[in-house]
């Protein structure tokens, strides 16, 4: 009877043990997750938490207890889906998912239950890696059941907080004290649900919500100073100088993870993106910062109220007003060109075969948990806001690879097309002989009959290579350009005759003149206009544009002295291009040696003088009377730049510095000498 006792006994432990070793075993090659609420009380409320037990399987079938951590719903829009998303907090902080994840208590069960890869969030998160961003959030796959009912497959992940191994920055002091820094860390989101601790910036209308330091523990100094942070952010986003490299926003964000966050938002296509945009600030430190990311189920062309995305850019199309700041920083060249360089070499290190790699680990890893989960919610059961629903989880697998490789090959051309050119930079002479060509039909300025005569009529002809007539030496007299063709040295002149204004009396064909820099119809503006490498020829004296007439395309159109206003950008008849050809030798005269500043030429006549300071030129001499010839000055590639009467005082203040010619003729010699202007 004893032994009959005892083995009765021994017989209920080894059936206890037993029950308790298969009521926690994992159900495929996945850790498992047993969570039982007190009393198995339903989780009702994303705000209020319940108390529950929790016995977590990993790879190994170790069993490890949690008791007396709580749990209950979170999201916004997928709580209120079938498979719904949690959110579990232990009683102390815990290195859940093992070395090099957070000490933390919180915790995300993420449900996907609108992804029917399951992997869309895990995905992005390690394109995050690939790129280099900080602080992309865990993802542990693993399955659960809840108060006894098998509830899918999840994604462990990290709560978005300020924590080592999640948003690591500084964190601030609780209370402040009289020497507490505020200048950072501080928690930001783009949040288009405008919950919490939110404010709406005043230009774009963004709303921002302060995460950290969270609502019950920001004190009123933390919350100004931030919300001051980001006013003054969108006011030099926002102002005239936002591309200047200094004045502009440049100096307000960190480029690199601006850049990787950005791409990894077009790349995923995420329509959601710009709605909630999660940046940080640390202390001491006055750059903005961008991710983590996060929430991306229903990225990668995964949701119908937005399709197809495969040939979008989510600033376009997208959700949001982060697109806001976004396609304003778009308008700067540099952010053009950040992006453009940037996807390049991330393409180059090969992100497409990482992403792909990456998703056939993962459905390789979740092949028997996703048979599970769509057991019990259905393969082809609509969740969400899906668009196509299959058959079979690898049809869902090879949709979404598809994506990638359409999507990313789309954002090469995308991403060149947004980018906004340089400015036409303004234009520099150098020593060459230059073609004008207008931006309607690329014909070339030249002379009508090309015989290099003063008074030649201006024209448009088809160009040339070794046509001296259609090459033009452009020398800087003051701030304007003299224009001298390569087969006679003629100018370019504006002839027209009678009052003149930028709208008066236009029409008047141009023509050649003899060189003469001190005639105003001889000296043109040359005007940048638009991103293509367009300029205006705008004469001193009339203050017309060099206009191709009527638009011709024939041999021989004539080019005129035309209206100057605000069709000077857009009409293609007033635009040109500017092309450097042949380079133009430096003329070396042999000019006498003559004495530095003040030149003794013929001591008993005269003298040439030169005052640096005052940058004039003078003759003197003892019979004041003798002074009647002239005086030329020319470019040290001899074209004429300046001439006076040697009785008069000459400024050359408005030459560009430079080494140039004086010469002159008295008794039927040469005399000539070099002029340094600096």
């Amino acid at each position: 009877m004893f032994q009959r006792i005892v083995l009765t006994i021994s017989m209920l432990f080894f059936v206890l043990l037993s029950a308790d070793a298969q009521t926690y075993v994992r159900k495929t090659n996945l850790p498992h997750l047993y969570i039982e609420t007190f009393n198995r009380v339903s989780i009702y409320s994303k705000d209020v938490y319940v108390y529950a037990t929790m016995h977590y399987v990993d790879e190994e079938d170790v069993v490890t207890q949690y008791d007396s951590m709580q749990i209950r719903g979170r999201g916004n829009s997928t709580w209120g889906l079938a498979k719904k998303p949690y959110k579990i907090k232990f009683n102390k902080k815990e290195k859940f998912l093992g070395k090099g994840y957070a000490n933390a208590k919180k915790w995300t069960l993420l449900a996907n239950a609108g992804d029917k890869t399951l992997m869309r969030n895990a995905v992005t998160s390690l394109m995050g890696d690939f790129l280099g961003l900080k602080n992309n959030p865990a993802h542990k796959f693993v399955d659960v059941t809840l108060n006894g009912t098998y509830i899918g497959n999840y994604q462990i992940s990290d709560q978005v907080e300020v924590r080592p191994h999640r948003v690591n920055i500084t964190e601030q002091d609780y209370p402040l004290t009289g020497t507490s820094d505020i200048t950072g860390g501080y928690l930001l989101e783009v949040d288009g649900f405008r919950d919490g601790n939110c404010f709406t910036t005043s230009t774009y209308q963004v709303p921002v919500r302060i995460h950290y330091p969270d609502a019950e523990e920001i004190s009123r100094e933390q919350n100004n100073y931030i919300r001051q942070y980001i006013k003054d952010f969108e006011a030099v986003l926002s102002g005239s100088d936002f591309a200047d490299a200094e004045k502009g926003y440049r100096k307000w964000v960190d480029s690199i993870s601006l850049v990787n966050w950005f791409i990894a938002t077009e790349v995923s296509g995420n329509i959601d993106g710009y709605y909630s945009t999660y940046f940080y600030k640390d202390q001491q430190d006055s750059l903005l910062y961008w991710g983590p990311l996060w929430d991306y189920d229903i990225a990668y062309d995964n949701d119908q109220r937005i399709t197809p995305t495969r040939q979008s850019l989510m600033t376009d199309v997208g959700y949001g007003e982060t697109k806001r700041w976004v396609n304003r920083m778009w308008q700067d060249p540099w952010f053009g060109r950040l992006v453009n360089r940037r996807y390049a070499e991330a393409l180059e290190e090969g992100l497409e075969d990482y992403m792909y790699r990456q998703v056939d680990s993962i459905a390789d890893l979740l092949q028997e948990s996703q048979r599970l989960n769509y057991n019990k919610w259905g393969i082809r059961t609509k969740m969400y806001h899906e668009i196509v629903l299959y058959s079979s989880y690898d049809q869902y697998v090879s949709d979404l690879k598809s994506y990638i490789k359409t999507h990313i090959a789309y954002l090469q051309t995308a991403f060149a097309n947004k980018k906004v050119s340089d400015p036409t930079p303004a234009f520099v002479a150098d020593h060459y002989y230059y073609r004008i060509t207008n931006a309607n039909n690329g014909k070339a300025i030249d002379t009508a009959d090309k015989s290099g005569r003063e008074g030649d009529l201006i024209c448009s002809w088809t160009a040339i290579d070794d046509q001296f007539s259609q090459q033009w030496q452009i020398l800087p007299v003051g701030d304007y350009y003299m224009l001298l063709s390569r087969d006679a040295g003629m100018a370019l002149n504006d002839p027209t005759i009678g009052a003149v204004s930028a709208t008066l009396n236009v029409g008047t064909q141009l023509n050649t003149a003899l060189p003469d820099a001190d005639d105003d119809r001889q000296l043109w503006s040359i005007v940048p206009q638009g991103t293509q490498g367009y300029y205006n020829l705008i004469n001193k004296h009339t203050e017309h544009t060099a206009n191709q007439s009527g638009g011709g395309s024939s041999d021989g159109t004539p080019i005129l002295s035309y209206t100057t206003d605000s069709r000077n950008a857009s009409s293609m008849n007033r635009l040109w291009y500017i092309t450097a050809g042949d380079e133009i030798e430096d003329f070396e005269p042999e000019p006498e040696p003559l004495p530095d500043a003040i030149t003794a030429v013929e001591p008993a006549e005269y003298a040439l003088g030169y005052n640096p300071q005052t940058k004039t030129l003078y003759f003197g001499g003892e019979e004041p009377g003798l002074l009647t010839f002239s005086v030329r000055i020319l470019s040290s590639n001899g074209m004429l730049v300046r001439s006076f009467k040697a009785s008069e005082l000459c400024s050359v203040a408005d030459l560009a510095r430079g080494v140039y010619i004086v010469t002159w003729n008295v008794g039927g010699k040469t005399r000539s000498t070099k002029l340094l202007i600096q």
